[in-house]
């Protein structure tokens, strides 16, 4: 069996499994993440059979242990040959690192990754309430605010303030301006000026669940637009139902509907 193992966040394991876990389909192994054996329990693949916490055990253990082969996936373009053959070789090995990606690989099985992700039950209870306490509207704008690290992460390159957002909300409604358009704004920043936002768009809707971060990925999941700075979170959102996504990689840009790309493109291109 192939055990991943990555120390992102959510989707950062997301992504990272589902990478691994393609090229596996592809090579007739079995893959297992260690991260959704015991954490991040919002989804199918937590609770099937290679699941478990006696495996993440054997994976942490075995390869702390040397009694797994480690292989690292730690350098953007590398020659990773010689980690593809350790892990057609050997019968179990710890695929660590965030550049294990195979992306053609990604897409044939694509359709079997997100039912491997499909959410719990439990876990779409929540947001489909919410979704259904909203007003109709013709389109709903997914609004992913990431602030926390982001202050440091590329030197603050994608640490956006609220006005800057509230931009792109201003934009994004002037382009629609005959349809009636719904926000729906989702982060990691509970204390968000919320009275900002609607003091600067007082006829319209916006509203600000307060989920977990699988709740959350549900809502973002459910909209037609998504906008937010670059990150996997937004990006795996727009991967369930191939929500249009615009990553704001500069605030001052003008943003238009040319700015808006698939899921298929843009996980080609996070760092």
């Amino acid at each position: 069996m192939i055990f991943t193992h990555d120390k992102g966040r959510l989707c950062n394991n997301i992504l990272q499994f589902a990478h691994v876990y393609a090229w596996g389909r592809e090579h007739g192994k079995r893959v297992m993440s260690m991260r959704f054996a015991y954490k991040y329990r919002y989804f199918k693949i937590c609770h099937t059979a290679r699941h478990n916490f006696f495996n993440y055990l054997i994976a942490k253990y075995g390869s702390r242990w040397g009694f797994l082969p480690v292989v690292h996936f730690d350098y953007p373009e590398a020659d990773y040959s010689h980690e593809e053959r350790v892990m057609l070789q050997r019968h179990n090995v710890v695929v660590e690192g965030w550049y294990a990606r195979w992306y053609d690989l990604f897409l044939k099985y694509k359709s079997e990754i997100i039912e491997m992700f499909a959410f719990d039950k439990q876990v779409m209870l929540y947001p489909r309430r919410f979704l259904d306490s909203l007003q109709k509207s013709d389109i709903l704008l997914g609004m992913h605010i990431r602030r926390g690290d982001y202050k440091d992460f590329y030197g603050g390159l994608y640490y956006f303030s609220d006005e800057q957002y509230i931009s792109q909300i201003r934009q994004f409604l002037r382009i629609h301006s005959e349809k009636r358009v719904q926000v729906l704004v989702c982060g990691n920043e509970r204390s968000l000026n919320q009275q900002a936002y609607r003091q600067a768009f007082p006829n319209v809707s916006i509203e600000f669940p307060c989920g977990n971060p699988g709740e959350d990925l549900y809502l973002l999941s459910q909209c037609d637009y998504l906008i937010g700075p670059p990150s996997t979170f937004s990006l795996v959102a727009s991967m369930y139902r191939n929500v249009p996504l615009y990553w704001i990689e500069d605030a001052n840009r003008e943003l238009c509907m040319e700015s808006f790309d698939t899921f298929d493109h843009l996980f080609r291109n996070i760092k």
